[in-house]
């Protein structure tokens, strides 16, 4: 346990902690909540080849699942034939859910990161003297964006958060044009009420970093159907 900690602290804390410090010192206009947009926009565009993977993986799911149903038909009394097809479809499709995992795995360790960050208060001599020498340290972080103070609990972002995403989640199960089913509908209502009260019991800095990257994976998302578009009209041009 103190060697996870001790990696955990100087590999992981420390270094994240003085990224944001010259992030804040250098292109936030000396605003912590604008340094953190940016800390956010910087994970996510290094991520972004396991989030284009990730977008090619709902695209292929959609075939996938056409495919499936097509199956279904077919071999309705024949489980194991059944069974097999199925298989098959999903070994050609080569359907990669360990993509999404990185990006949430990462953006969760992130957030705990953040978490740890603000516990407490930045501004204290505990934190403040672990700045690396190379890295001008402030004399005070302004934690204070827009209305609020991302160090403070703030129900409002969190409302807005969670607001986003049941409207992500909303958009998504409608452009697949698929039936809802009951834990679907389950699932749309609790997962962004249960978001909703977890960020409203947490610093407020929480609820940025998730609308931020919830805004990211939506720009991720037109652009991925912007390019499928194209290359449909492309194909029925021919």
């Amino acid at each position: 346990m103190e060697i996870f900690n001790f990696y955990w602290h100087y590999y992981l804390y420390v270094p994240l902690f003085n990224l944001l410090v010259w992030l804040y010192n250098n292109y936030s206009g000396y605003n912590l909540g604008v340094a953190v947009i940016i800390l956010t926009v910087i994970l996510r565009v290094i991520l972004l080849p396991f989030s284009f993977l990730t977008e090619r993986g709902k695209v292929v799911s959609e075939q996938a699942r056409k495919e499936i149903r097509e199956v279904d038909k077919d071999y309705a009394n024949d489980p194991i034939k059944k069974k097999l097809a199925i298989r098959q479809i999903l070994k050609r499709k080569k359907l990669r859910p360990w993509s999404n995992a990185v990006v949430l795995g990462v953006q969760a360790v992130v957030l705990i990161l953040l978490y740890n960050v603000f516990i407490g208060g930045i501004n204290t001599e505990a934190k403040l003297h672990l700045i690396y020498p190379g890295i001008d340290r402030p004399d005070f972080v302004n934690t204070h964006f827009l209305w609020f103070d991302i160090g403070e609990k703030n129900q409002l972002m969190a409302l807005i958060a969670a607001a986003y995403l049941f409207l992500e989640i909303i958009i998504e199960r409608w452009s697949q044009r698929h039936k809802l089913t009951r834990r679907d509908m389950i699932f749309i209502i609790l997962f962004p009420l249960s978001v909703y009260f977890a960020l409203s019991i947490l610093p407020s800095v929480k609820s940025i970093f998730i609308l931020t990257t919830l805004i990211f994976s939506t720009i991720i998302s037109i652009i991925t159907y912007l390019i499928k578009f194209s290359l449909k009209q492309a194909k029925q041009s021919k």
